[in-house]
């Protein structure tokens, strides 16, 4: 472990939890991806759009706050992307697999522990690392991770450190929604967290769908505060064990445990068509190209098949 810190006459702020896990996630992955080749973009708006060109799957920070949304279709932003000098690219799943590859290459270094959970995103053990003795600590070394991250790969990443899953997630999203932090959120201190679950609505929380938000809500449940104050047992019993982890994990109880990969359950080819598809042997085609790219990740990954399923859907946005 490259980390050394050297501290003279200080008093150290005990750790309040035997139990550090850091959540690191990718900012705007995908447009980050695209930018690392194109030092012209640094400071540009940078959309990555679907197969096919057909909707927007990601927005650099400068587009996101010219408000382009999610998920928009590329033909309405047109004239848009156009006035406001937006660059617009292609999905490239191979250069993003790539480029995550060497991410949690470095993550591994960092910690004794690392989960993938996602393509940009890890969870990381920080409990057995004998150097982090405090709260400052821990907060160098989140900002450390990510002028690693930033100078061995060049991708912006943010920080949060916390005792459980849940909470390494609200401070990952604080770490990028505050600019004062710089990146880094460390929730080891029952103070800064309760500030924070009450700044957090309920539907930011991790696991909390639309669904299960509005019944909250109608149980006068808003916030994560008012959420990590219901009684366990009573979530259990009213709504279900999911939500009683949750509740435990705000409070800093571990409930979610740091895992090893895991063989995908499912495999989805899917695809935009640039045009609309008005044949039945033009679409046989199409099926038979994305079953054999499904076909060739299931055989990557040493895996069988079960089911198959196919869908398909007219274009929403066609009048």
């Amino acid at each position: 472990m490259s980390y050394m810190r050297c501290t003279i006459a200080k008093h150290l702020a005990p750790i309040p939890t035997e139990s550090v896990l850091a959540l690191i996630d990718c900012n705007s992955f995908y447009a980050s991806c695209e930018k690392l080749f194109r030092p012209d973009l640094r400071h540009r708006p940078v959309v990555v759009l679907s197969n096919n060109d057909g909707c927007v799957v990601a927005r650099s920070r400068e587009a996101k706050e010219l408000g382009i949304p999610m998920g928009s279709p590329f033909f309405k932003l047109r004239n848009f992307i156009k006035q406001h000098r937006v660059s617009f690219f292609s999905s490239n799943y191979t250069l993003y697999a790539d480029i995550s590859r060497r991410v949690m290459s470095v993550l591994a270094q960092m910690a004794p522990e690392i989960e993938v959970y996602s393509i940009d995103e890890a969870f990381l053990d920080l409990s057995n690392l004998s150097e982090l003795r405090d709260i400052d600590d821990f907060n160098h070394y989140g900002h450390l991770i990510r002028e690693r991250v930033h100078q061995w790969v060049g991708v912006p990443i943010g920080v949060g450190i916390a005792p459980t899953k849940t909470l390494a997630k609200l401070a990952n999203h604080a770490a990028k929604k505050y600019p004062a932090s710089r990146g880094v959120v460390v929730l080891l201190e029952e103070h800064r967290r309760e500030k924070l679950l009450k700044l957090t609505p309920i539907e930011d929380i991790w696991g909390i769908g639309r669904r299960l938000s509005e019944r909250l809500n109608q149980h006068g449940i808003k916030s994560a505060w008012e959420l990590s104050r219901l009684d366990p047992d009573q979530a259990r019993q009213q709504f279900s064990v999911v939500l009683e982890r949750t509740v435990r994990e705000l409070n800093g109880e571990p409930c979610l445990q740091l895992e090893d990969i895991q063989a995908k359950k499912q495999i989805i080819s899917s695809r935009t068509f640039g045009r609309n598809i008005t044949t039945l042997y033009e679409m046989e085609q199409a099926v038979s190209e994305y079953l054999a790219l499904a076909m060739s990740k299931l055989r990557q990954d040493g895996q069988q098949a079960k089911h198959l399923s196919v869908f398909i859907h007219t274009n929403r946005f066609s009048h």
